[in-house]
């Protein structure tokens, strides 16, 4: 009998036997044969696939396409993909995607589809002539195809983008059941997965078009995505016409408005907010809101104006328009963002008295200690600490006092009305400067612009006053204003500024042509001006002076911020340099182009750099930047730096530390804590790492207590207990002076903002470029202590403030979904009291003892106990044994403490009512609904977002309850000051008291 296997080898050898034969008729059935055993006999095959090719590429085979079939699939199982890839192309019709199970299928399709994206890139981005295989065209259609037929509508949209198919794309969203989720969905990805720029704003050009289709019914329209596409587009003109096409409609229409400008305020560049503004309100038209409708006319009054449409004479009109200039101007974002970090201030005072009293005279601890309680006071407008330290804070001296003074801007951020007011005892005097002192006016300055960052307005005029004194000013001041004035006029993209600072860094003095050049950067924030640019790098080359180098490096660094590819060349510019200096700016230039995009190329270059180039300095610098290039995903982080925390060189481990920082702050994410608690406790104990270690765990850990968990679920309570722990023991310690300062400014940054902000770059996706220039020049602090409150531009607080129609805080609920504990305020620090010295009996004489013994005697006779028991050594302590039932007493007590701990975690709730405004953190955002209030107020936003939240009120005919500002959110009136005593009156009467009998009892 012949076995199957033998029949098989049988039938093999005849088939390709026959393919050997001349016959076209025998090569057909034997190829026809082969194809429906291919798939267990390519074995066989192996050995013959000579002969294979030669019938596929034969043009007088009729079977030529099923040859083909057979070879590539001989291919795919020896695994060479690239050659299977080929012979399925040439099989045509004969490969059919349609088998859905069948795994060489999918391989096919799917270097199909990558070849197919090489290809079209390199057809787009590098040269037009590159020719696109139309075999490989052909499959991705029927890919297409057989996704628009299975109703997967999200996959042909990805492979759409992908292969930078447009017309798939636009097909895909508009084929699909749900048009509006499909084009924020692509949205999201466009925003958050396409590398290339140029062709992000190709997708965002299309999906605004769509959005504005009229096809799309009025509840279907997404404004917020529209806008958003607008605002990438820099397309100023476009969200112009939304928000007054939509102020001129309904009431509803009109809160969509009041949202978009919020996002902008929150999102958008001082030079793209201010032409909207001024196409809003022209100069000869002034705007007043209407604050009743006592104003209005009745004819109007009586009108249910939700769904009136407003001309721009309306008085209604006119009222909306000064609400949306209120909020894009950030007026009314300043007002209730002071409020709540008042309102909520958690800022622990003992915590700066225990670092204040832990040195004696130590300038640089004394320094950090300010800029610490600035951090922990920052937007809250107390400065408490340093009204009850004025002594003590006039130790500073010289550019300390710069320092100092400064701080105020961090403290009172934000509070543009009563700026010059707080800081007037301090600004320079237009007619005679200088006269009090050059430090700290030049630091009163400085505090105005970090008062007013990106919304100068009449302060920016201010300012550009005394920078326009250029040689008639002190160089100190001259600093101040300078730094003042970039932010102020940040990303507002002035030449005339550019010009007036570009003529301070001529003057070519180290310390304000230094200031002048980062603010020259600053102005040009982002505008990738190629000008601007050029005239910065050719007078990098000209001065002699490092710190200005330095500062016009950073400034053009910043000049190339969001620019992406765009930046590439002047990047290379940089790159090729022979200073160090200006590679050190290259370095920001590629964190700042590629901030938050994850491009690959750009964290090859930076890890590269990293551990080849010559100067320390340039080399942390790289790793730094990778914490900006990969901050929209913080978990890829610690794995990328675990390698590089062990170097040799402790630069590059320094960088690691700040990198983390800096990608993962308020995370809270345990792999990115264990480096860094790795680094605390550096082998080399290198102070600076140390210092630097310890800075980046209090950025991490911000907001976490003692029973936080980090967002996989790890429990962090202990390690944050931990990092508060270390913080103290080493500022209190006998440390290194740069290790202690790193300790002392890492407590002002955990508790930032009195324990309710967070450092935040990014925000759905979208980057905040205050934020991240701030933390770009908070690292420059290496070089320069006072950019270290440049921090503080990064700080946002974590809330959710709901307003209404009328911008005012209704009283609205909502729900965390989650335990209070895990999202508390950490515990304050417990004031220690000092133990009493034990001192011995007093002496007494002989004539007095003899006295109390005779009083002793009497009271015994008489019964009477003795209204003081004198506390002494001598029976203080005791060897007479403790009743028994004293014992079984305390024990059980014991035993009760313990049961009502067990209870209290058990009578936990699993959730909490939060009331408008309210705290929540960044984890914390996950738990929140809106369901408590759901029947009177509806959030425009369906996901919540920290931020403003549009109210709309349901319940037309109710009157709101409004939510009461607090008067001290003007007065920087402390929340935590002691109460005054209560009433009482003095008694002055005499009375006989028994003297204490010894010291101790004293």
């Amino acid at each position: 009998a012949i076995t199957t296997q033998h029949h098989l080898l049988i039938t093999m050898a005849s088939l390709l036997a026959l393919l050997r034969e001349d016959n076209l008729k025998l090569q057909q059935v034997a190829i026809q044969k082969l194809n429906t055993i291919v798939d267990t006999e390519w074995p066989h095959l192996a050995d013959d696939i000579e002969l294979l090719e030669g019938l596929a590429t034969s043009e007088d085979f009729t079977e030529q396409k099923l040859a083909s079939l057979i070879t590539s699939k001989v291919y795919f199982h020896l695994g060479e993909y690239n050659e299977a890839l080929n012979f399925a192309l040439g099989a045509g019709d004969a490969f059919l995607i349609s088998n859905r199970a069948d795994t060489y299928v999918d391989k096919i399709i799917e270097r199909c589809i990558d070849n197919y994206i090489e290809q079209r890139i390199k057809h787009e981005d590098e040269d037009n002539s590159v020719q696109i295989d139309s075999r490989l065209e052909a499959i991705v259609n029927k890919m297409f195809d057989r996704c628009f037929d299975d109703g997967k509508f999200k996959q042909a949209l990805g492979i759409a983008l992908e292969t930078r198919r447009l017309d798939i794309a636009k097909k895909s969203i508009l084929h699909s059941n749900n048009v509006s989720k499909m084009l924020a969905y692509c949205v999201d990805v466009a925003n958050n997965l396409i590398a290339s720029r140029e062709f992000r704003s190709r997708v965002l050009r299309m999906l605004a078009d769509l959005f504005a289709d009229e096809s799309l019914k009025h509840e279907e329209r997404n404004y917020y995505g529209q806008a958003e596409c607008y605002l990438f587009l820099d397309d100023w003109r476009q969200v112009l016409d939304i928000l007054n096409t939509l102020i001129k409609s309904s009431e509803d229409d009109t809160l969509i408005a009041y949202q978009i400008a919020f996002d902008l305020h929150d999102r958008a560049s001082q030079h793209f907010i201010q032409n909207i503004a001024k196409s809003l309100n022209p100069p000869q038209e002034k705007t007043k809101p209407v604050t009743n409708l006592e104003d209005v006319d009745d004819d109007v009054a009586m009108t249910d104006v939700s769904d009136l449409p407003q001309d721009e004479q309306s008085p209604i009109y006119t009222e909306r328009k000064a609400n949306l200039l209120r909020i894009l101007d950030g007026t009314v974002a300043i007002e209730y963002n002071l409020d709540f970090l008042l309102r909520r201030n958690k800022a622990d005072m003992e915590i700066l008295n225990n670092i204040k009293n832990s040195f004696d005279k130590s300038s640089i601890l004394h320094n950090a200690t300010i800029v610490s309680n600035s951090f922990m006071h920052a937007g809250t407008c107390v400065d408490r600490f340093l009204r009850d330290n004025l002594e003590w804070l006039s130790q500073a001296t010289n550019w300390a006092k710069f320092t100092a003074t400064a701080s105020m801007g961090v403290i009172h951020k934000g509070d543009y009305k009563r700026s010059r007011e707080v800081l007037a005892p301090y600004l320079p005097k237009m007619e005679n400067p200088g006269a009090t002192s050059v430090y700290s006016e030049g630091g009163a300055l400085y505090a105005l612009g970090l008062i007013h960052s990106s919304h100068g307005g009449e302060m920016t005029d201010y300012l550009t006053n005394w920078v326009e004194k250029e040689a008639d000013l002190d160089h100190n001041i001259m600093h101040g204003a300078c730094l003042g004035l970039g932010l102020t006029a940040m990303a507002s993209e002035r030449d005339d500024l550019f010009e007036k600072l570009s003529g301070v860094c001529y003057l070519d003095n180290a310390v304000s042509a230094e200031a002048a050049a980062i603010a020259m950067g600053l102005v040009m924030l982002g505008s990738g001006n190629d000008s601007a640019f050029d005239e910065m790098h050719a007078y990098a080359h000209e001065t002699p002076h490092e710190k200005v180098i330095r500062g016009l490096s950073l400034g053009m660094a910043l000049i190339m911020y969001g620019r992406e590819e765009g930046a590439d060349v002047s990047i290379e510019k940089m790159l090729n340099d022979k200073d160090p200096i200006i590679r050190y700016g290259a370095m920001y230039a590629i964190g700042m182009a590629y901030c938050g995009t994850g491009n690959n190329n750009a964290v090859q270059k930076l890890l590269k750099i990293g551990v080849s180039d010559v100067s320390d300095d340039v080399r942390r610098a790289a790793v730094m930047n990778l914490g900006f290039v990969l901050c929209k995903t913080p978990k890829q982080v610690p794995r990328l730096l675990n390698l590089l925390a062990k170097s040799y060189n402790p630069h590059v481990r320094y960088g690691v530390a700040m990198a983390l920082g800096i990608a993962c702050a308020g995370t809270g994410l345990k792999d990115a804590v264990d480096i860094l608690e790795e680094l605390v406790n550096d082998e080399d104990e290198v102070d600076y790492v140390q210092q630097g270690a310890y800075m980046a765990l209090a950025m991490v850990l911000m907001q976490l207590n003692e029973k936080s968990v980090d967002e996989n679920g790890e429990k962090m309570g202990e390690k944050t207990k931990q990092t508060r722990d270390t913080f103290e023991k080493v500022y209190k310690g006998r440390n290194l002076i740069m290790k202690k300062m790193g300790a002392v400014v890492a407590s002002g940054i955990i508790d930032a903002g009195g324990r309710n902000v967070t450092i935040s770059m990014h925000k759905n996706g979208h980057n905040k470029m205050r934020n991240i220039v701030g933390l770009m020049m908070f690292t420059q602090y290496w070089f320069w202590y006072p950019y270290l409150h440049f921090l503080s531009l990064a700080f946002e607080p974590t809330a959710i403030i709901g307003l209404n129609k009328d911008l005012k805080m209704p009283e609205f609920k909502f729900k965390s979904n989650a335990p209070p504990s895990l999202f508390a305020y950490p515990e304050k620090v417990q004031t220690k009291e000092k133990e009493k010295k034990k001192i011995g009996p007093a002496a007494a004489l002989s004539i007095t003892k003899k006295k109390q013994r005779e009083e002793k005697r009497k009271k015994n006779e008489s019964g009477e106990v003795s209204p003081l028991t004198p506390f002494t050594p001598n029976t203080a302590i005791t060897d007479t044994p403790l009743p028994a039932s004293t014992v079984k007493h305390s024990r059980d007590e014991g035993k009760m403490e313990d049961v009502d701990q067990e209870k209290k975690k058990k009578d936990e709730p699993e959730f909490e009512i939060l009331e408008n405004p309210a705290r929540v953190t960044l984890m914390q955002l996950k738990h929140i609904t809106f369901d408590v209030d759901e029947d009177r107020y509806q959030p425009l936003k369906k996901r919540p977002e920290l931020g403003f939240t549009l109210l709309k009120h349901l319940k037309a005919g109710e009157t709101e309850k409004l939510v009461e500002l607090k008067e001290s959110s003007s007065g920087a009136i402390d929340e935590n000051e002691p109460a005054p005593p209560e009433t009482f009156e003095w008694d002055d009467r005499e009375e006989d008291l028994e003297l204490p009998t010894s010291t101790t009892e004293a």
